[in-house]
């Protein structure tokens, strides 16, 4: 029998470690055959082999056909791994070729929709399915879920990997998928009927009766239905119709998963998620990971050699998934030191931390760290007193700014830093003065979010005493709430464009730094490149990267006195720049053909050197070169540097 886990991401290079783990542990303990490196998707195309007898080609199992593995009551798990962005006519037609008996899919809130539309589908091309889902965006409303959604046969709720592998076991009990025994057509039947006689249904229609009672028998049913019943976390339509939740089961010990990683085939364009624990010491009301307390890390004894093995392949970046990575001291700095001493010159690790927790020991080492070896994921959330309290989230701002300031200064950390609007208590000058100062703790990348409500979370409880408003559909994002009304979200929204557009493109950074002092502080200055982007339409537009330039010079054209415009000219020359020898120049653009001959006398190479470096004359009169063999290893900028002035 074959077990298809499926996941739909969110890009190409992006993965999915849950199904990974899954499949890694039910191979461990037994419950599944093992397999050699999967089939993933590549550009969109399908790439397993269109005969339904496909042979394995590794593993115990070589030789033997899917068939015969099915009759043998082999569990295989194998894995198929999409995105949202793959045709849904196309993913359907490869989950059908693979002919799976069962198939799961992982959910979560940027997927649901997108997930459940498949499940669908699948029902119908592949009636004889079992489909499971598992993920978070099911885990918390299950019974409701599989009454909405009657071809979904089951949920596995909360952490999987235990769970998984004694559903294998269950599965391999009855030796075929439920649906195949009529139970679509029969789940009506009494319980009676099936769970205390142990018999099937009559299937008078289906030819294929007598081959099933052959392979599993009565006692292989009740078996079955006995087993199921055992294992926690499961909610699933019952032999009698009736649905059967069971609860969640108790968190296990993460060192029993076996490394995710024994070959990176497949990965070689992707980014590598690694978990060293699971769970999060703080209670924050808006996060899912806030319910599981029960904090726990994987044995350094493992850890450490995994992250060699990341090295040794030279990945470009490891994302670790942990919840809080520095919630305890001792595993972290153990990791950093591991990786500090070992470093390849190349591989990028990227931490989720709370930033006041670090202490100068910690603060000491990373400053040591090679510029790109780290890159830090912190989240503020809100620098209103009172909203911190709502959400229920512990955080000394002092300190918070300290250790990012004190971060920045080393010039070798990418720091990325979040706000959430939509919080209680946080109306629209609140959220601006959060906004203003965590702009100017100056991270590479400051991320505005909303709010979602999630199912499950103790901000959903609170839904009537905030007055919170938001889409019934996933991502179940914030419309409004008694401080914010729907008005000055949208707002907001036009904000966040401008904040994703122009600076954390890090495309635009001088021109901001001396637009911002035309305004009374940095959220009004994107307040009001906002509106005129909402009253020039366009918004919602895709602009070109030169677009960009000649819409900010626009912009700011409205705003300054034309004799301050050269200053701003310059400004965005250099940061048009900065980042690549561009081909095509900006219509506002100080022709160069003048200057050539004195360019030349100034920079010999630039007739040898082509472009890999570029030199402007600035209308400031100020002469430049761009070197671009010689970029920022953190913000990949070229090295700029002055080499005079000549009149321009």
């Amino acid at each position: 029998m074959k077990f298809l886990l499926t996941a739909i991401n969110a890009k190409y290079i992006h993965s999915n470690p849950g199904v990974y783990s899954l499949k890694m542990f039910a191979e461990s303990q037994g419950a599944a055959a093992v397999q050699g490196d999967q089939n993933l998707w590549e550009d969109g195309l399908p790439c397993v082999p269109l005969g339904a007898e496909k042979q394995e080609e590794h593993g115990p199992y070589a030789g033997v056909t899917e068939k015969t593995a099915r009759e043998s009551y082999s569990m295989q798990v194998e894995i198929a791994e999409y995105t949202i962005n793959n045709q849904m006519e196309l993913i359907l037609e490869d989950i059908y070729r693979r002919k799976p008996d069962m198939v799961g899919i992982s959910c979560y809130i940027w997927n649901i929709a997108y997930a459940l539309d498949l499940v669908r589908d699948i029902h119908k091309v592949l009636p004889d399915t079992d489909i499971w889902l598992g993920g978070p965006e099911v885990s918390y409303d299950a019974p409701q879920l599989l009454a909405r959604e009657p071809e979904v046969f089951g949920v596995m709720k909360g952490e999987g990997e235990e769970m998984f592998a004694a559903l294998l076991e269950c599965y391999r009990t009855l030796g075929c998928t439920v649906r195949s025994l009529g139970w679509n057509e029969q789940k009506n039947v009494a319980a009676e009927s099936v769970a205390d006689s142990g018999r099937l249904p009559e299937l008078q229609d289906r030819p294929e009766t007598a081959r099933v009672s052959e392979i599993s028998g009565n006692a292989r049913v009740s078996a079955f239905w006995h087993c199921m019943s055992q294992v926690a976390g499961l909610t699933y339509h019952g032999a009698d119709g009736i649905i059967c939740d069971q609860p969640i089961r108790p968190v296990m010990d993460m060192s029993r998963i076996p490394f995710l990683y024994p070959s990176l085939k497949g990965f070689e364009n992707r980014i590598v998620y690694y978990e060293s624990s699971r769970g999060c010491p703080f209670s924050c009301s808006y996060c899912l990971s806030s319910i599981d307390k029960s904090v726990r890390f994987r044995d350094l004894k493992l850890v450490l050699p995994e992250l060699d093995f990341f090295l040794e392949k030279r990945v470009p970046q490891v994302k670790f998934v942990d919840r809080t990575f520095n919630a305890k001291k001792s595993h972290a700095m153990a990791i950093w030191k591991h990786i500090l001493e070992y470093d390849n010159g190349v591989t990028n690790f990227h931490f989720e931390i709370t930033a006041d927790l670090l202490d100068e020991e910690e603060l000491e080492l990373i400053s040591r760290m090679r510029p790109g070896l780290i890159q830090l994921e912190i989240g503020v959330q809100s620098t209103n007193t009172e909203t911190i309290r709502a959400i229920r989230r512990k955080m000394d701002l002092k300190r918070l700014r300290y250790v990012v300031e004190r971060i920045n200064a080393g010039k070798n950390v990418h720091q990325h830093l979040d706000l959430i609007a939509g919080l209680p208590f946080e109306d629209y000058e609140s959220f601006g003065r959060s906004f203003n100062e965590v702009y100017s703790m100056e991270p590479e990348q400051f991320q505005l979010g909303f709010l979602k409500v999630l199912k499950g979370s103790y901000m959903h409880d609170m839904v009537e005493e905030y007055g919170l408003k938001y889409r019934g559909k996933a991502p179940y994002e914030v419309l409004s709430t008694k401080w914010l009304p729907y008005s000055d979200v949208l707002r907001l929204k036009g904000v966040e464009d401008m904040v994703e557009v122009y600076y954390n493109s890090r495309q635009f950074l001088r021109t901001l730094k001396l637009f911002e002092q035309e305004f009374e502080s940095a959220f009004a200055m994107y307040e009001y490149m906002a509106q005129y982007y909402d009253e020039q339409h366009l918004t919602g537009l895709n602009h070109s990267r030169l677009a960009r330039y000649e819409i900010f010079h626009d912009l700011i054209g409205q705003k300054v006195e034309p004799e301050q415009m050269g200053a701003f000219e310059d400004a965005l020359m250099c940061d048009l720049y900065f980042r690549e020898n561009a081909k095509s120049r900006p219509s506002f653009a100080l022709p160069q053909a003048p200057y050539k001959e004195e360019l030349r006398r100034m920079v010999p190479e630039l007739r040898t050197l082509g472009i890999q470096v570029h030199a402007e004359v600035l209308r400031s009169g100020e002469v430049l070169l761009f070197d671009y063999r010689e970029k920022d290893r953190l913000n990949h900028n070229a090295k700029l540097t002055v080499l005079g002035r000549i009149e321009a």
